[in-house]
């Protein structure tokens, strides 16, 4: 986060700079059993991979070499400790003399290929945890039944493993005034290939985590020192990184005026913090531009809910810094992607940030805002006020030239409740666009469902003194909202939008989970070599 930006926030709080973890990743082509002698060696099983013969030794060829170098010690703990190759199982021996200090065994489930992304990044998880608990700083990993992975599976094996690893090791500690660093140096792939491929591969999962991490530290950041302004300041800061890709343009409150956003701006008009609408443009630096993208993210850096306040039980007002979630989705696709630089495609970041806040210039249920594409909106409800800010930003996206625009937000409750915690909902009229986004989420390991655009729901939208209403109600809420939004894109123009307000944020952990921004980066990716 920028300090001069910091050091206006309220409460004398400066985030920490912390350099996420680095780790180096190799693939090697060894003996196993005598040649490598790191601090862990992880073995990851599948339950189909621990069956035992009658001698009392596993059928798995690699894992019985292994045990027998240990003198069986793998199979009795095995079977001591009741291991069955479950997903998130695992248990590490501490060993004697010159080879590895410790061997684990972990498991991966059913899974017996590599086409299950999920599987693996959760064995790298589970991987990067127990070296954080064992203070290792080289692990080597093999897959015990990497012989009947084809090639290609073998890279996804590894790229989903990596994922995995650099997930597991980051912690978020730039608001603890102490902090540990992760011992973990090095993994190693032994038994999964190797060569230019393979390297290409590891390279391109470092850069999107790199992108995942920044999503991750913007949603983390409380609303008192992300503010507008400081998220703005993000945007510029990836611009002057990656200068010979993109440009940026943050326009204020005035400019937005001259552009009518008069939706946004009501949104806005409440908070002591002035709105900034955020433009990143990327630009590839040769070849001919063939496809031009728009992302457009909802970026409220606190959501009061406004006059119509969050109250009561399961509100979660406290969590309200997370409403910016689908900014931090699209401004961490565009950190990767400046160092990925894909070719023949042009790609506009789009985020109209502010605050929606409560004071006597804000909006009043009731109040009627133009947006500027002319249409009226009643707010029936201040707190359906993500629709508003996003309004704006679609018109101004389709002004850009675009071919297809998606859209992130944290937007409804409703999708939550339809799709749990851990699944986006998609919502399109284009059946194209939405195989395009799904197949990038499938490559990324992240969960989208395709949700229905029921038009005869629009009914409920309707206003007895405006065009339309902002809000319909509680039922089909996610519906009614992804129908509100249409209505500001061309009809001309491919859009989707991803209501992503389960998945943003993990509970259990407290913290961000950086989603949709290897979704975004593989759907770019794949738009550029189309």
């Amino acid at each position: 986060m920028a300090p001069d930006v910091a050091k206006a926030t309220l409460g004398l709080t400066l985030p920490l700079q912390i350099d996420p973890p680095k780790i180096s990743f190799a693939a090697k082509e060894i003996n196993i059993t005598t040649e490598w002698k790191g601090d862990m060696l992880a073995l990851a099983v599948t339950e189909k991979d621990l069956t035992k013969d009658k001698t009392s030794k596993f059928q798995n060829p690699i894992l019985n070499k292994i045990d027998s170098k240990h003198g069986g010690l793998l199979f009795q703990v095995s079977t001591e400790e009741d291991f069955t190759g479950k997903p998130g199982q695992s248990v590490v021996l501490r060993l004697s003399g010159n080879g590895p200090k410790r061997v684990g065994l972990f498991g991966l489930g059913k899974c017996a290929t590599g086409s299950s992304m999920s599987a693996y990044r959760a064995l790298g998880e589970s991987v990067a945890t127990s070296a954080k608990a064992y203070q290792a700083n080289n692990v080597a990993i093999v897959v015990a039944n990497s012989d009947d992975l084809s090639s290609v599976l073998k890279l996804t094996a590894a790229s989903a493993i990596a994922t995995g690893v650099l997930h597991g090791i980051y912690e978020d500690n730039r608001f603890r005034s102490e902090s540990k660093k992760p011992s973990l140096i090095s993994i190693d792939f032994l038994g999964l290939g190797g060569g230019p491929e393979l390297e290409k591969k590891l390279k391109y999962t470092e850069q999107v985590f790199t992108g995942v991490v920044l999503g991750k530290e913007l949603v983390n950041s409380p609303a008192n020192v992300l503010t507008p302004a400081a998220l703005a300041q993000e945007a510029e800061k990836i611009a002057s990184t990656y200068c010979d890709v993109f440009s940026v343009k943050i326009l204020d409150t005035e400019q937005c005026k001259e552009l009518k956003m008069g939706s946004y701006l009501g949104v806005a008009a409440a908070s002591a913090n002035p709105p900034k609408f955020i433009h990143l443009c990327y630009k590839p630096t040769s070849g001919t531009v063939k496809k031009k993208l728009a992302l457009v993210g909802k970026g409220l850096t606190f959501d009061s809910g406004g006059y119509n306040i969050k109250t009561g039980p399961g509100c979660s007002i406290e969590l309200m810094k997370f409403d910016m979630g689908g900014s931090a989705a699209v401004l961490g696709a565009a950190k990767a992607l400046g160092q990925i630089k894909p070719p023949g495609v042009e790609v506009h970041f789009i985020v109209a940030a502010c605050e929606n806040m409560i004071s006597g210039t804000g909006m009043r249920p009731g109040d009627i805002v133009t947006a500027s594409n002319g249409k009226t909106i009643e707010v029936n409800n201040t707190d359906a006020e993500g629709r508003l800010t996003l309004a704006d930003a679609l018109v101004y996206a389709c002004n850009q030239g675009v071919d297809k625009i998606v859209d992130l937000a944290t937007l409804t409750g409703a999708c939550i409740i339809a799709l749990g915690p851990s699944i986006a909902g998609v919502f399109t009229p284009s059946d194209e666009l939405a195989k395009e986004v799904v197949a990038a989420s499938e490559s990324a390991g992240e969960k989208l469902w395709r949700m229905p655009m029921e038009e005869s729901y629009w009914e409920k939208m309707k206003s007895g003194v405006a065009d339309m209403a902002n809000s319909g109600g509680r039922q089909g809420g996610s519906i009614l909202a992804a129908l509100f939004l249409q209505q500001f894109v061309d009809e001309k123009v491919q859009w989707l939008h991803i209501d992503m307000a389960g998945p943003v944020w993990n509970d259990k952990k407290k913290s961000a989970t950086g989603f949709a921004v290897p979704t975004l980066v593989e759907w770019v990716v794949a738009n550029s070599s189309c």
